[in-house]
């Protein structure tokens, strides 16, 4: 393998700007010229896109930025000591020891295992102090290499190595045993970093504490003698934890991979008084566990929102999947390949084929038999949007246990016509009655059949009851209330509705505002209302114009005053082009994150335009995604056009204009002390 470091990846005391974009650029760019990257914006696009997830920043003055990236050739170490500190969010401020980690998107073990390593040491203070004296750039090459040479490291209980004898429960004066997990979304720092720290705080406290790492370098499981010694458990994930049914029964302390980190003493004290209460939290499954989770960190709130993104992000590709293949239904048969013209061309076979359809593209009846079957197939794929929404509600909540009984109230939720907001509410009951049941003793000849048989029979009785008896009746009445009053919009109304979903589209791109305004178009979205090109069409058009605009808007932003972004900035406005047209908001979320104040409320007021537009114009869009892809889909194809490019015009002069007037006001104050120096200074 070859050097991880070298000199050339090495800036000491150096002035690289005051935030983590700059910082990462700069080092993304040594990266880049030591022929490590294809690309030092990809690159530093990738790890702010990781930053954006979950800060990296630790106390002590520390920062680790890192990813994954397509872009990086070959594993690879940046570092820089910086002078002035950079903000990379932790807790007791700036950074001046930073470690920029770039993996290739496909890592050899060998590579991630000597990157977790040097996350390791960064919990030593020793390893800080002599990055902070370090005189040379070979001085500090040699400190990183001493300490990511494949030697066996000197914490072997923290991958699991050193397996305690198994115990039914501490005796009296003996150490209580703790197991732990640790986990985050890449798998290369936070996870060994937390373990370390987790089992230095062990060895504080006299605690026998062994962690099992679920990240990149391959470390094993922990043992099952292991476990079943343990008297309490550990989770410190943000990514959910593997096999959790391991560890059932025992007391756990749960909380993200920060925490770990950041607090190790305060979570192995929870854990050892954890040990000794017989009313204390048990795992019943990882997601259970999660949900669970002390209130100290997560409120109802947050809660929610986790459960609802968990559904939503299950059911979009429902979504895709049956509007693309209705709307080409659409496209190959007509319109009126609905009802009775869809049943009469499934009861035929290519070799006896139906009458084409009247708006049919090709005229044809082979067109009009195989539109009939895209048909067919969204419109059963469009049936499981609802159950899917409601099941994996359920399944964020519960963990396995709550799937079926979610599934089967987002079922019932469709049948009575209470539409997706039923489905929501059912999710949440029947993920929350399969949670109360798991929390429950069982006997140990019962506990094997409570996931598979008790919990989900339990759970499908009484939230279905509920749905049938008590919820079902009013949430479907204000289900077609809403739906009337959509279709009943005219004018101003219609154009108001635009204006609301067009700001929520852009107002967190892909976040939850954005997500919740297009769950809503896309639950509407039906194979009846599209036939009928009501309300909900238009809702459709407007929400995907909406947020097409924020990446086109900055790409034209960038390609207009090039001089207000940085070079990093330059490429991702390339790339937002393509972004952009392609209905990906997120195209423009490294502008936002750099400069939300100027560049979120431009892109609301641009989304915001568009939908406006859109809704006057009477927009209508068959297909759920896609952008400009799918203009087949579309009805009013240069309104469409027309509210796109004027939305994506407003909000680029106004970003534009916003980071102009930065620009001219920080010039000023420039020249006003640049003018009161003295001649002879």
């Amino acid at each position: 393998m070859s050097r991880l470091i070298t000199p050339a990846l090495v800036a000491l005391d150096a002035d690289l700007g005051a935030d983590a974009s700059s910082v990462v650029a700069a080092l993304a760019g040594r990266v880049a010229d030591a022929g490590r990257a294809s690309s030092a914006d990809a690159l530093a696009a990738d790890v702010m896109a990781r930053e954006a997830t979950s800060a990296t920043g630790l106390p002590g003055g520390i920062a680790i930025p890192h990813c994954r990236s397509e872009a990086v050739t070959e594993a690879t170490l940046a570092f820089a000591r910086l002078e002035p500190r950079a903000d990379f969010g932790a807790p007791d401020g700036g950074a001046d020891l930073v470690f920029l980690i770039a993996a290739p998107a496909g890592g050899d073990s060998d590579h991630l295992k000597l990157l977790s390593t040097l996350a390791r040491a960064l919990v030593r203070s020793e390893f800080t102090d002599a990055l902070r004296a370090a005189s040379s750039d070979d001085e500090v090459v040699a400190l990183v290499e001493d300490v990511v040479s494949p030697q066996p490291v000197a914490t072997p209980a923290a991958e699991g190595a050193a397996e305690a004898a198994p115990s039914a429960a501490s005796a009296e004066g003996s150490p209580v045993r703790i197991v732990a997990v640790t986990a985050c979304p890449t798998g290369i720092a936070h996870t060994y970093m937390a373990a370390d720290s987790l089992v230095q705080a062990g060895e504080r406290a006299g605690v026998d504490l062994q962690v099992e790492t679920q990240g990149s370098s391959g470390a094993r499981p922990l043992s099952s003698a292991t476990i079943a010694g343990a008297d309490a458990v550990i989770f410190a994930t943000d990514v959910g934890v593997k096999d959790a049914s391991r560890f059932a029964g025992k007391p756990v302390i749960v909380s993200g991979v920060k925490r770990a980190i950041n607090e190790p003493d305060t979570m192995v004290s929870e854990a050892v008084a954890a040990a000794a209460d017989p009313s204390a939290k048990r795992v019943d499954g990882v997601a259970a566990a999660q949900a669970d989770e002390s209130s100290s960190h997560q409120g109802i709130g947050l809660k929610l929102r986790q459960w609802l993104l968990t559904g939503v992000s299950y059911m979009i590709p429902f979504v895709a999947a049956g509007g693309l293949l209705i709307a080409l239904g659409f496209l190959l048969a007509g319109y009126d390949i609905t009802g009775e013209g869809n049943k009469i061309a499934l009861e035929n076979t290519i070799f006896n084929l139906p009458a084409a359809g009247e708006h049919a593209l090709f005229g044809s009846a082979l067109a009009t038999y195989f539109g009939a079957l895209l048909f067919s197939l969204g419109a059963w794929a469009f049936g499981f949007l609802v159950p899917a929404l409601a099941g994996y509600i359920a399944y964020a909540i519960a963990d396995r246990p709550g799937i079926a009984p979610g599934f089967v109230m987002g079922f019932l939720a469709n049948q009575i016509g209470a539409g997706f907001l039923g489905g929501i509410v059912g999710g949440i009951l029947a993920g929350l009655i399969a949670h109360q049941i798991a929390k429950q003793e069982a006997p140990r000849w019962l506990a094997g059949l409570m996931p598979v048989v008790i919990i989900p029979l339990v759970t499908t009785l009484v939230s279905g009851l509920l749905m049938l008896m008590v919820l079902g009746k009013p949430i479907a009445d204000f289900s077609a209330g809403l739906t009337d009053k959509l279709n009943g919009m005219t004018g101003g109304s219609l154009i108001l509705l635009g204006v609301i979903l067009g700001a929520m589209m852009g107002f967190d791109l892909g976040g939850p505002v954005n997500k919740a305004a297009y769950v809503f178009a896309t639950t509407g979205l039906t194979a009846d209302a599209i036939a009928a090109g009501g309300a909900e069409v238009k809702i459709m058009a407007a929400v995907m114009i909406a947020g097409m605009v924020p990446p086109l808007a900055m790409a034209l932003s960038t390609a207009v005053r090039s001089t207000l972004y940085t070079e990093a900035e330059k490429e991702n406005g390339k790339a937002a082009w393509l972004l952009g047209a392609a209905f990906i908001s997120e195209g423009a979320i490294p502008f936002a994150a750099a400069d939300p104040l100027r560049v979120i409320p431009s892109m609301m007021l641009g989304s915001a335009t568009a939908g406006a537009i859109s809704m006057g114009a009477g927009v209508t869009l068959a297909a759920p995604h896609g952008g400009i892809f799918v203009l087949f889909a579309v009805d009013h194809v240069l309104w469409f056009l027309v509210a796109l490019v004027v939305g994506t015009l407003v909000s680029a002069a106004s970003v534009t204009l916003l980071k102009s007037l930065r620009v001219e006001k920080d010039s000023s104050e420039f020249e006003h002390v640049y003018t009161r120096v003295p001649v002879d200074a």
